[in-house]
């Protein structure tokens, strides 16, 4: 197997692995949630003004597909809509109180998770670090590139769930 197969396959099981392991304590204590609906709370809890494009972009999924997601949200009281005074064409969506419980309880998790996985962190060292960085960052822009070229604009039919 080439070295090129070796890394996407090790990214896989490596994501597939996380998954494994933290689905089950998600799913117990965010009871209720979808996790299209978690990140998009994680989301806006970490951009002001997160609008639609902005979720759609950052998800790689359509406008339409974000649209219904965020009503679904608003509907169960996580996040709100507001229009800023000085424009009133843009809708722009915050956490409600219950939507900042839920992404403190989510942020709580993800914290346990790294505890978890400290011990393998702390053996990497600030150059190794460095190097798989760089390699995330290099491929991600191939990947944008990529999209890009294929002309995704994101239109296509990409669904959240």
């Amino acid at each position: 197997m080439k070295k090129e197969e070796q890394v996407i396959k090790g990214f896989r099981e490596i994501l597939n692995k996380i998954v494994s392991l933290n689905k089950p304590k998600m799913r117990d204590s965010l009871k209720g949630y979808k996790s299209s609906e978690i990140h998009c709370i994680e989301y806006i809890g970490r951009n002001v003004d997160s609008n639609v494009t902005k979720l759609a972009d950052s998800f790689y999924v359509t406008r339409g597909a974000v649209s219904k997601l965020t009503k679904k949200l608003i509907k169960k009281g996580i996040i709100e809509s507001y229009q800023k005074p000085d424009n009133k064409k843009e809708i722009y969506f915050r956490l409600t109180s219950q939507g900042k419980a839920i992404n403190k309880v989510h942020e709580e998790l993800h914290k346990e998770f790294q505890e978890r996985d400290k011990a393998v962190f702390e053996q990497v060292t600030d150059e190794q670090f460095d190097t798989i960085l760089s390699f995330v960052e290099k491929y991600s822009r191939h990947l944008d590139a990529e999209i890009k070229k294929q002309g995704q604009d994101l239109t296509n039919g990409n669904d959240f769930e």
